[in-house]
């Protein structure tokens, strides 16, 4: 009698799932851009549409904002995307889950990196422009990462789809909604992000909000599966 051949489970689901990694990645950017808006001179450096928009105030000549420290952002933000679409493209053909561990491991070295530079040289200029730069690039590597990846309604730092989809598609709507949960699960991931980042700068500085959030990156760099 012939033994039934176990199925081979596909190496791409071992680990955590996608939707539950890029929830915890929405948490993690509110904790950087409640660093970066608090503690670094009003600049976003994970959200680029609110960051247009402080660039247009500075422009402008409003007081407590920055063209350079916001210039610098979007510069290096946008590197940090062209360096996630050159990581993608490499890898868009090979293994789902060695890509996203990739990015996540580089995100969590360059958060890391600044969290050091905060905790050894705090309230310098050149730390400001080292924690802009650094966070920047690091979000921009990763926005170009989850753009690849396609998750609907999971982007980590834009949320504006999001809820005109929870309001649109409402009941009060046109009732056709679907996804709410992960939706829902998305502006609460931000809020809480931002609200705990919030209270770490104004009572422990930058050092530990960034700590924190280059840990969660690391953690989900090594558990990360490459299914949604």
């Amino acid at each position: 009698m012939t033994t039934p051949t176990p199925p081979v489970r596909d190496p791409e689901s071992r680990g955590v799932r996608l939707v539950v990694v890029l929830l915890t990645l929405t948490v993690v950017s509110g904790l950087i851009d409640a660093v970066s808006y608090l503690g670094l001179g009003r600049v976003f450096t994970a959200n680029m549409t609110g960051n247009v928009v402080v660039l247009g105030f500075a422009a402008a000549g409003a007081p407590g904002f920055s063209v350079p420290h916001t210039g610098t952002s979007l510069a290096c933000f946008l590197l940090g995307a062209v360096a996630g679409g050159r990581v993608a493209a490499r890898h868009r053909t090979g293994s789902r889950r060695r890509w996203v561990r990739l990015t996540l491991a580089a995100e969590a070295v360059l958060v890391a990196l600044s969290a050091a530079v905060a905790f050894v040289r705090p309230y310098t200029e050149g730390t400001l422009y080292a924690l802009i730069a650094l966070t920047a690039f690091a979000m921009g590597l990763r926005n170009a990462t989850v753009r690849k990846l396609g998750v609907p309604d999971l982007t980590t730092t834009v949320l504006t789809m999001t809820l005109a989809g929870l309001a649109s598609e409402s009941r009060l709507g046109d009732g056709t909604g679907h996804r709410p949960p992960r939706r829902t699960a998305s502006v609460l991931a931000m809020a809480g992000g931002a609200c705990l980042g919030a209270w770490l700068v104004l009572h422990h500085g930058l050092g530990i909000p960034l700590l924190i959030a280059a840990l969660a990156s690391g953690v989900l760099a090594v558990l990360a599966s490459g299914r949604e």
